[in-house]
């Protein structure tokens, strides 16, 4: 399996795992808050906000595309510290880590 496949993969899975634990969000979220330059947008939107309106959608259109990932990915310390001990979220939290090897290995 190509890294590629195998990131879109990993993508379908946390989605649906934000979903089931009902991190999902149904509408849409503001302009002004996909303009933020700080990391994981903190300023604008939550962790859960993030991965579903940023990350996802930009590391989808690089696997489709099959252009090259990020040299380096670390979202998982993040996503520790922002779903803490809830325990619905353990699966994401796994899937992004998975993310963060498949990534960072090219």
């Amino acid at each position: 399996m190509t890294v590629h496949i195998e990131v879109a993969s990993l993508l379908i899975d946390l989605e649906a795992e934000l979903r089931r634990a009902g991190y999902w969000q149904a509408e849409a979220i503001a302009e002004e808050a996909l303009a933020s330059v700080e990391p994981f947008a903190i300023d604008t939107m939550s962790l859960s906000q993030w991965l579903q309106f940023v990350f996802i959608p930009r590391m989808h259109a690089l696997a489709a595309a099959r252009l090259s990932l990020p040299a380096r990915c670390d979202v998982a310390p993040v996503a520790e510290e922002y779903f803490g001990g809830d325990s619905a979220a353990k699966r994401i939290v796994a899937i992004i880590g998975e993310l963060d090897q498949v990534i960072s290995r090219g």
